[in-house]
């Protein structure tokens, strides 16, 4: 048998009038606090519904307890069909997802909105064995007029809660709940022992996923030649490594960079399930890319000359200008247009993967590596101010041939910048730099009225005016 029930009445009426109420468990009476401080109404009829049917389904599909559903039907319905009792299954949130038993229990259960689709955390409808076991992290049972709301003082619960084994992180309650009169002594120690159960069968599934992960991702393991790495869960566990590298239990793979104990910096690289880790060898460096589109297209890898493609290069544009990457239906728009194929970006992107050595990372396509451009640094000289080192990297139109979305907007914002500021600083050189590779009449008209007679450029000046002139 629970608490008397009169006695908790009494306890419940001296706390909702401001009273101390000797003899309360402290549990529940902080429960009572945290729900009034909630704005918890105690005169309130029922939980609130804040899913439908079709969003319980979704949920249900998608939730990790339904693995373990069979096993807590087999534990626990059958002593609450005995008992008169419902057993319920929430999420993290405190969601009902499941409500199962006796029709008739079910019938009177409902009629209080123990029902799929209700919210039971202590904020949406006070003092609860669900709510308060998510509070608090751990079984707990709520007796008759223990609830906050007085439309429950009738009922029993008993709840524990379940937390996944990778994580360890709480993903749901299981809980039996029932009419007052119809409380069996053995419900307490059911629940709390059909979660750990339950936690017990998540655990084996997750190994068998393990295995699952290192059978396939060994591939990229060996991949690495020799390169340190390690293959990681989607959650971060490593599950395997190619060398003797100290990384602890857990990677965090919430960026795409992770800084080890001794502060060198690994890369992460997505896989279909999982991650692979790059682990730079002690006293490495980031590999340097570097990109010369300003007039011509060359480009280089840690010095060695990379051959590239007008479309390669449009490619490798676009995520040097968006270094946290970008998707292939991001990427085909910026390069292709409307009509864009991310199919066809992919190929390309898988070519131009092979020659940069793990520099092009996936999900979402990015470049892991020091990458230095001559219109980066254009860029980042008109960013500071820096008119004359701008006009003298600007060597010519961004890649002049191409004709890519991407390429056209960079292209001439980059030319209006350059072009504006020399004019706006009104300096020789700045003028001369980029009058050598722009036939602007405006910026050689100032240049010629600026250099001095005696100056042997002001006649190449004077000639690249006539020329702009006669094609103008």
């Amino acid at each position: 048998m629970g608490p008397d029930p009169r006695r908790l009445a009494h306890l419940h009426e001296l706390v909702l009038s401001g009273d101390r109420a000797h003899g309360a468990r402290e549990l529940i009476v902080e429960s009572w606090r945290r729900s009034l401080a909630a704005r918890v109404d105690p005169e309130r009829h029922e939980a609130p519904v804040v899913l439908d049917r079709a969003e319980v389904a979704d949920l249900r599909g998608a939730h990790p307890l339904a693995a373990a559903l069979p096993l807590l039907r087999e534990t626990l319905v059958s002593i609450a069909d005995e008992a008169e009792h419902v057993m319920l299954i929430t999420d993290a949130d405190g969601n009902v997802l499941w409500c199962e038993g006796k029709a008739s229990v079910r019938g009177l259960a409902e009629r209080v909105r123990l029902a799929e689709g209700a919210c039971w955390t202590e904020a949406a409808i006070g003092t609860n064995a669900m709510g308060t076991a998510l509070a608090l992290g751990r079984p707990v049972t709520v007796h008759s007029a223990e609830h906050l709301v007085r439309a429950y003082h009738g009922w029993t619960c008993a709840a524990s809660p379940v937390r996944d084994p990778d994580t360890g992180r709480t993903i749901g309650v299981v809980d039996v709940s029932g009419p007052l009169t119809s409380v069996h002594p053995a419900v307490v120690a059911l629940v709390s022992a059909a979660a750990r159960l339950a936690e017990g069968q998540l655990r084996v599934r997750q190994e068998a996923r393990d295995e699952r992960l290192r059978a396939t991702g060994m591939r990229h393991l060996v991949a690495l030649r020799g390169e340190p790495g390690a293959l990681l869960s989607p959650s971060g566990r490593v599950l395997a490594s190619s060398s003797g590298e100290a990384l602890g239990a857990r990677v965090d793979v919430s960026g795409d960079r992770v800084r080890l104990a001794d502060g060198r910096e690994a890369r992460l690289e997505p896989l279909e399930e999982g991650y692979l880790l790059r682990v730079p060898r002690r006293g490495d460096r980031s590999p340097v890319l570097v990109l010369r589109f300003l007039g011509s297209v060359s480009a280089s890898l840690d010095g060695r000359e990379l051959p590239l493609s007008l479309r390669h290069a449009e490619l490798l544009l676009a995520l040097a200008l968006h270094p946290k990457g970008l998707t292939a239906d991001q990427l085909a728009l910026r390069v292709y247009g409307e009509r864009g194929n991310p199919t066809t970006v992919r190929a390309e992107l898988h070519r131009l993967r092979d020659r940069l050595r793990g520099v092009l990372l996936t999900r979402p396509y990015r470049l892991s590596a020091d990458v230095r451009g001559d219109f980066l640094a254009v860029r980042e000289a008109l960013a500071a101010g820096d008119v004359a080192p701008a006009a003298a990297a600007y060597r010519g139109e961004l890649l002049p041939r191409s004709e890519a979305p991407v390429v056209r907007e960079e292209r001439e914002d980059l030319a209006a910048a350059v072009r504006r500021g020399v004019l706006d600083r009104g300096d020789a050189e700045a003028l001369w730099a980029f009058g050598l590779v722009s036939e602007d009449v405006e910026v050689l008209e100032r240049l010629v009225r600026l250099l001095p007679r005696a100056d042997p450029r002001r006649e190449v000046a004077i000639g690249r005016l006539r020329r702009a002139l006669a094609s103008g």
